[in-house]
């Protein structure tokens, strides 16, 4: 079983450090669950032109293949000007629609203002469905306050709320593949 963590921005650190932060704790408690974190800012993928995903070559065909070849997700992304990023956007375009097909998705989003939080119901959620992925209940969404200095996730309560995020997706998926053995 494959977690792909993905930081859906080329700018920035906080992103992929709270993606980061949810895959670590998938880790401690799941040995057994491989992970990789698809950091967007390390490949130069190209726009999305409508062709066929299978087509395209370079980073954009490695970062496809690393959507594909996952089982599950965690999606982090910033928030900029009330949305997600272009980066994520044209992710979303690139992959062919069966690739989040029954898949369970997480995500993270960060900030520099509280208002910002509900672009996950009103934006991300609503992608996960037109893809017709599985949503686990819990999102986080992280605020600058909630980093320190030396941009470490300093607040507890959203630790916590990391590690509940954590430990849904790895309970979805693990019911989705009939892992659990029924009572």
């Amino acid at each position: 079983m494959k977690l792909l963590g993905i930081s859906g921005t080329i700018v920035g650190s906080k992103t992929s450090i709270a993606v980061q932060a949810v895959l670590e704790r998938v880790r401690e408690e799941n040995p057994d669950i491989q992970i990789e974190l698809l950091d967007m800012k390390d490949y130069d993928v190209v726009f999305c032109d409508g062709r066929d995903p299978a087509t395209y070559t370079g980073d954009t065909k490695t970062v496809i293949d690393k959507v594909m070849e996952a089982d599950f997700y965690i999606i982090g992304t910033p928030v900029f000007q009330a949305s997600i990023t272009g980066v994520l956007k044209n992710l979303f375009d690139l992959v062919p629609v069966s690739a989040f097909y029954q898949k369970v998705m997480g995500f993270v989003a960060t900030g520099g203002t509280y208002q910002h939080y509900l672009m996950v119901e009103n934006q991300l959620k609503p992608i996960a469905g037109f893809f017709r992925a599985f949503v686990a209940p819990s999102y986080v969404y992280l605020h600058d306050d909630h980093f320190n200095e030396k941009r470490e996730i300093v607040d507890q309560e959203v630790l916590e709320r990391l590690d509940r995020l954590a430990k849904e997706v790895v309970h979805m998926q693990r019911m989705l593949k009939g892992e659990y053995a029924s009572s």
